[in-house]
């Protein structure tokens, strides 16, 4: 009800694209702004075309937007400006529309994931709970993202993709990074087992991270 009362012509519109739409996004920054006495609103879209939703969040003047998976590779060359991250981590989860004295817009694109998984792992360093070693499942751009980060931070990892997923059972004593949108991954107990979906109890951490910073 207050969001209804608050949107008029100069509110600014923001929103996620993927494949699957959620809600946890819309929950968090919707508050924020409500918050904040912003006036603002926050919408997610499951989309399945990258480039048709960024010519209609340009023709409807959006201010940014999240990209999910499987965009976060697809959407860089539709990018005027991206960071020294993204072009690292060639993966891009956050842009910013800047108006243009033309009245076109600027693209700029961010890895909020990035500095995400970098904070996380290094929380779990300082705690002593991630010494030398990590195993990441998936070798998507997410997956891609989290193996540079643990490149900078000094961890050696082991990847696992679809040939040898069968060996997840077999994997003991180390913290195994879900990168994958798959549900219900079994582990042995002994494992610390991080899960990228927001809808876990780590992915839900990660997520509220990544957009505090996003």
């Amino acid at each position: 009800y207050y969001l209804l009362i608050m949107i008029n012509k100069d509110t600014k519109l923001f929103g996620s694209f993927s494949r699957k739409a959620g809600s946890v996004g819309c929950k968090l920054f919707n508050t924020c702004f409500k918050f904040d006495d912003l006036n603002a609103i926050y919408k997610s879209f499951s989309v399945e075309n990258i480039s048709n939703a960024v010519k209609s969040a340009k023709c409807l003047n959006f201010s940014g937007f999240a990209v999910s998976m499987p965009f976060k590779t697809q959407i860089i060359p539709l990018l005027d400006e991206i960071d020294d991250i993204v072009k690292r981590t060639n993966s891009c989860n956050t842009v910013i529309l800047l108006k243009k004295n033309t009245g076109d817009y600027k693209l700029c694109g961010y890895n909020t994931d990035y500095m995400a998984v970098h904070t996380y792992l290094s929380q779990l360093i300082l705690s002593g709970i991630l010494k030398k070693n990590i195993t990441i499942l998936g070798n998507g751009s997410y997956s891609g993202t989290v193996q540079i980060c643990c490149k900078e931070l000094g961890i050696k990892y082991n990847l696992i993709t679809r040939k040898d997923w069968d060996t997840i059972p077999l994997i003991e004593n180390t913290v195994v990074f879900n990168c994958t949108p798959v549900t219900n991954i079994i582990i042995k107990s002994n494992n610390y087992f991080i899960d990228c979906i927001n809808t876990t109890e780590t992915g839900n951490k990660l997520a509220k991270i990544q957009a505090s910073i996003q």
